[in-house]
């Protein structure tokens, strides 16, 4: 791709003026457009030392509202990045809706920089590339316009702009030795620069070369990859709202096809096999052995987190399951014995409004795990293809893919080192019915019951159909469902002790 770069492009400064000065007012015009119609957008820069970045970086934004974005330069890992999967520090950067990130280096570090001076090992590549597509793909599936620029300089303009720097005292610190040394191996660099362009050059994320030895041509073919691929967007955006409406009022040919969808759905339900119905769930403990369980169970973990922090192994452990299922009980005798300074448990509720304004997996992202450490989570990002499915507050299209996008992000934490697992925690209707109505009776626990979880009851058999799906296609051998008989709560708390105590064996013993 590289090679076949024309780098004499070159542009006057009357061509340059009469250009620019349509450019920047429609750069403007563009951003305002974006923030009303809630659509984010992500700018990457990204391309050889000195080929001018952050010059291009300052231009682009001076023609933006500053209040309407946010310039990240991103430079070695920091320790507390370092110390959690490489993705993490990028998730947490991505904008809400109507806002721009513009990040000067991003997450492409990994297989260039990283990758030259071998941080990254060649058995790794694979997995990372495939973590920055799969990144890359979630967030413009949500709406996100991903604007790749790669700079462009030969190997002779970028050693003559090193010196330039290097005579300055202002700017000498600007060039590192790392750009020294990739310099003197120029060929060696851009061939991993080709590679990753090869790999990452999606329709959805696709990247523009900007030819960078003139800087005035630079400029312009920037602003003008930007304005056209924000108002490629809002074109977008405005026609499936346009579509979205029309569909309101469908036609009698429409409502007869889904109605023959709807009921070819029904007959594959019945011929699908039900995980949870294999359950049994008349296993249980007597009240000694659960006490003497537990108590062996709990000294085991207590020494094992401790392990865990030593050798520096992330766990992540998620708890779904049938409202008053036994979630907290169990997470409550899974942490007693447990230093709270390594662990921290994470109750998930309905997504506030700057959540809602995120990539659903951008709050969970947030609260994983540093290396060393444990994260719980009461309630997953599986809400997505359960309560949001079925109460309709995402479109079937956003529900059905998410299941690629989960198996994504656990293959990304345990790529990481760290040792996932998920809970379901289940029992049948009678028993949920027994324990509302003791909620219900006890002063003490009827803050534990509310009117939604009556009416969640009446929906049971959706429910039932989407975990089963859930299941199915979310249990991997690095991140596994595990399905916990829980009638009697004696005997579910023990089974999460014993899971989680002997994959983390399994865990340290790999290590």
């Amino acid at each position: 791709m590289l090679e076949k770069v024309d780098l004499t492009k070159k542009l006057s400064k009357e061509e340059y003026k009469n250009k620019m000065e349509r450019l920047e007012v429609r750069i403007g015009q563009l951003q305002r457009q974006c923030k009303e119609l809630k659509i984010p957008v992500i700018i990457v820069f990204e391309g050889f030392g000195a080929s001018g970045k952050g010059l291009q970086i300052g231009r682009l934004i001076q023609s933006m509202d500053p209040r309407g974005f946010q310039v990240y330069p991103i430079k070695n890992e920091t320790e507390e990045e370092r110390m959690h999967p490489f993705l993490w520090r990028f998730w947490t950067k991505t904008p809400e809706r109507g806002r721009i990130a513009i990040f000067d280096g991003s997450w492409y570090r990994r297989v260039l920089i990283d990758r030259f001076e071998k941080r990254t090992k060649e058995k790794d590549l694979p997995a990372a590339f495939h973590s920055i597509n799969a990144f890359e793909e979630q967030l413009a599936d949500d709406g996100n316009v991903i604007i790749k620029l790669f700079l462009d300089i030969d190997k002779k303009e970028q050693k003559k702009r090193f010196e330039k720097l290097q005579k300055n005292k202002e700017t000498v610190w600007r060039v590192t030795q790392g750009d020294i040394e990739r310099n003197a191996h120029y060929d060696e660099y851009a061939a991993m620069m080709e590679d990753m362009l090869f790999k990452t050059d999606k329709d959805y994320a696709p990247w523009t070369i900007i030819e960078s030895m003139d800087r005035r041509f630079a400029t312009v073919k920037i602003y003008t990859t930007v304005v056209k691929a924000l108002a490629d967007q809002i074109e977008k955006v405005q026609k499936a709202k346009a579509k979205a409406e029309a569909a309101e009022q469908p036609s009698e040919g429409i409502m007869e096809a889904a109605e023959v969808a709807r009921e070819a759905d029904r007959e594959m339900k019945a011929l699908q096999v039900s995980i949870l119905s294999k359950a049994d769930l008349s296993l249980s403990y007597t009240r000694e052995e659960y006490r003497e369980k537990l108590e062996k169970l709990q000294k085991k973990l207590e020494k094992l987190h401790g392990e865990l922090y030593r050798r520096r192994i992330p766990v992540v452990l998620g708890f779904e399951g049938w409202d008053a299922g036994g979630k907290g009980g169990a997470i409550k005798r899974l942490t007693e014995r447990m230093d709270p300074r390594g662990y921290a448990v994470n109750p998930t509720a309905s997504p506030n409004d700057i959540e809602k304004a995120h990539h659903y997996l951008w709050r969970f992202w947030r609260a994983m795990p540093k290396a060393g450490h444990v994260a719980i989570f009461d309630r997953t990002w599986y809400g997505r293809v359960m309560v949001e499915r079925i109460e309709g507050f995402c479109t079937k299209e956003e529900w059905q893919r998410a299941y690629k996008e989960i198996n994504d992000m656990e293959k990304d934490l345990y790529d990481a080192g760290a040792v996932v697992i998920k809970f379901w925690m289940h029992i049948d209707k009678d028993e949920q019915e027994r324990r509302f109505r003791e909620r219900q009776e006890n002063p003490e626990k009827q803050w534990k019951i509310t009117d939604e979880d009556w009416r969640n009851r009446e929906k049971w058999d959706q429910y039932e159909d989407a975990v089963n799906e859930m299941l199915l296609r979310t249990s991997t051998d690095y991140a596994p469902w595990v399905v916990v008989e829980g009638n009697s709560k004696y005997y579910a708390r023990v089974k999460v002790l014993e899971t989680a105590v002997k994959a983390i064996e399994a865990r340290i013993k790999e290590k």
